[in-house]
């Protein structure tokens, strides 16, 4: 184990960290560089799309100090070598094994960055050298120091011609109290100093059995594994990301899970190259999967420790001591997501089993709706995390699919003394019932220059907001935090912060309580219609502007039917605003080619009087791309 490294990138959204890991991928021979390309290690067509990193990715590097500058090498028979030797505890000093995990910069999938950080002993934290220190550069620190991993700094980007380099240092210095000479100065594009950050994480990350983590809870003779992620393969069954801490596991071993008590014999073990590459075995220190068999997705939860046992009941182990999980997350927002074909709900259900494999923090319940049938309400840690899962329901799995207006979950105390949790408007009592309602607050923190203080502040301030305070990171770098209800948050707020500071403004949240507030039910009818996925709750002193604001979005993205449709905002029942979609017209006198005017009157009376009674009885069909655009405000 002296000679394995586990550690991870962290980094604000955009600040280069897949980039970075590329110029690893290339300097330790791990891809060949005819088969390289951008972004290598995201391998989801969406994360391709949008650049942005969604899932965390393992990857297993050599790195052999004698053979500096040999890039692009095919290092398999390399990897063959250097496994028969870790089995044999022959291994070279000069042969290093990197395990590294690539993981997400946007706050809606920290979770994603926490449950790496416990698998690994160090974490090189990036910042680009034009943006400098940001929201969630900070937020991840924190998450690092917690694990109490060794952190590594590095300012990327620095050949940008508008790099900050000198001054991004000095605020790094002032976070981390320590000498700006300690902090690398790279580039992930041109790889310029990447080889030295290397090997500064062979330097200062201490190999697996020098980290006094779990050392206390070490017990002889017993393996313990702790998965910090998971996939499904149709052969295999569920596939386990575990990082061993103690003893090792092979093929054909008899194990375990401890929260589920699932028991199965071992498919195959191996590690990331990034591509699955089977191994003989995986021993403690290291990173890699155990296929387990199981067809079922939730006998394999993220956080559980897998153990071998010896025919003998798991709850009978007296001294078993399982390893530390992860905190559970909390949902932000819920959103309920129904299939347009009824028939589609097994489907549904099917692949969202699957989906909280590969996303953990995807939490979702049965629901039914007198008008969408049954459906599902799902909690999502951000609206980008809704967005992101309702394209990959369309992409991979086919689904056409109508979704709800986000919201977060209100706590509505009745009038009879009974406190009720709500998370969808729908199911808000009637007024007359309520005896009030209470939001959930977050604590935000806000990083901006000191050049866009001034709109920034101006930006807040059109928000509900509670100031607390301002500080400055550096120079020229305004640290503000506020208090704010999450559903002015979760809306558009983060778009029209990057609007007013030209995308320097960076910021973070985190749920402090929940606050009662003036707040009511705002419905949405369509000819006449209620459609429950428009329904929102809304202070009251915004109810009206909101009310118009939608009814004109409706307007502009319902298709024209046959007959005119009017679409209303109501609030208990009162009409606040009216917005009305002109019928389609059809020309039914353009075959008339003569004769007396009146024909042409009678056929266009005969179409007054059909629209009119289609107008009474039609119905509003809306495409799923109706709900979407409703959804992105």
């Amino acid at each position: 184990m002296e000679n394995i490294r586990n550690f991870v990138i962290v980094a604000h959204v955009d600040h280069g960290k897949s980039t970075l890991a590329d110029r690893f991928l290339e300097l330790t021979g791990t891809v060949e560089k005819r088969k390289m390309q951008e972004q290598y290690l995201d391998t989801m067509e969406l994360e391709r799309e949008r650049g942005i990193t969604i899932k965390l990715q393992p990857v297993r590097m050599l790195y052999t100090v004698r053979d500096v500058g040999n890039v692009g090498v095919d290092r398999n028979e390399q990897f063959e070598q250097a496994e028969r030797s870790n089995n044999s505890n022959k291994q070279s000093d000069q042969t290093y094994i990197l395990n590294l995990i690539d993981t997400p910069g946007h706050v809606d999938f920290s979770y994603e960055v926490s449950r790496s950080l416990v698998a690994v002993e160090g974490a090189i934290l990036l910042v680009d050298a034009s943006k400098g220190v940001q929201a969630q550069t900070l937020a991840n620190l924190h998450l690092a120091k917690t694990q109490g991993l060794v952190i590594i700094p590095a300012v990327n980007k620095i050949d940008l011609p508008n790099a900050r380099t000198a001054r991004v240092k000095e605020e790094l210095s002032y976070l981390l109290e320590i000498e700006q000479d300690e902090i690398l100065e790279v580039s992930g594009k041109t790889g310029e100093n990447v080889e030295k950050l290397l090997q500064a994480v062979i330097e200062k990350v201490p190999p697996p059995n020098a980290s006094i983590k779990y050392q206390e809870l070490s017990i002889k003779d017993q393996s313990r594994a702790l998965i910090f992620d998971s996939s499904f393969d149709a052969y295999k069954g569920v596939i386990a990301y575990v990082r061993v801490f103690d003893g090792g596991f092979k093929r054909g071993d008899k194990i375990a899970s401890w929260a589920t008590k699932a028991k199965f014999d071992v498919l195959e073990t191996g590690f990331f190259a990034p591509k699955l590459i089977a191994s003989a075995e995986l021993s403690a220190g290291d990173i890699g999967y155990i296929a387990t068999g199981l067809k079922d997705p939730g006998l394999v939860r993220v956080g559980d420790t897998l153990t071998t046992f010896r025919n003998i009941e798991i709850s009978t182990y007296r001294n078993f001591q399982p390893l530390a999980g992860y905190k559970e997350p909390k949902p932000m927002v819920f959103a309920s997501f129904f299939p347009e074909n009824a028939e589609d709900y097994d489907l549904l259900k099917d692949a969202l089993g699957k989906l909280k494999l590969t996303d953990a923090s995807l939490i979702y319940e049965p629901e039914s709706s007198i008008g969408l049938g049954r459906g599902f309400r799902l909690g999502f840690l951000g609206m980008l995390h809704v967005e992101i899962i309702s394209e990959r329901l369309k992409r991979e799995f086919n689904l056409s699919l109508i979704i709800s207006s986000p919201s977060v979950e209100y706590a509505v105390k009745l009038t009879n003394g009974e406190e009720v949790k709500i998370r969808s408007a729908s199911l808000l009592p009637d007024v007359s019932k309520i005896g009030s309602i209470a939001e959930p607050i977050v604590d935000i923190e806000i990083i901006t220059p000191s050049s866009y203080l001034g709109s920034v502040m101006e930006l807040v301030s059109s928000f509900r907001n509670t100031y607390k305070a301002t500080e400055y990171l550096g120079k020229e770098t305004a640290f503000l935090k506020y208090e704010m209800p999450l559903s002015e948050v979760i809306t558009d707020f983060y778009d029209k912060l990057k609007s007013v500071s030209s995308g320097y403004a960076s910021m973070s949240y985190e749920l402090t309580g929940v606050k009662i507030g003036d707040l009511t039910r705002l419905d949405m009818l369509v000819a006449g219609e209620l459609v429950e996925p428009f329904s929102r709750i809304v202070p009251k002193s915004k109810a009206y502007y909101e009310g118009r604001a939608m009814a004109a979005k409706l307007k502009e993205i319902i298709p024209p039917q046959w007959f005119e449709v009017a679409i209303q905002a109501v609030i208990s029942g009162k009409i606040i605003a009216r917005e009305s979609i002109r019928a389609r017209r059809k020309d039914v006198t353009g075959y008339l080619y003569g004769g007396d005017v009146t024909r042409k009157m009678k056929l266009l009376e005969k179409q007054k009087k059909g629209k009119k009674k289609m107008k009474e009885t039609g119905r509003v069909n809306l495409p799923q791309e109706v709900f979407l655009k409703m959804l992105k405000r």
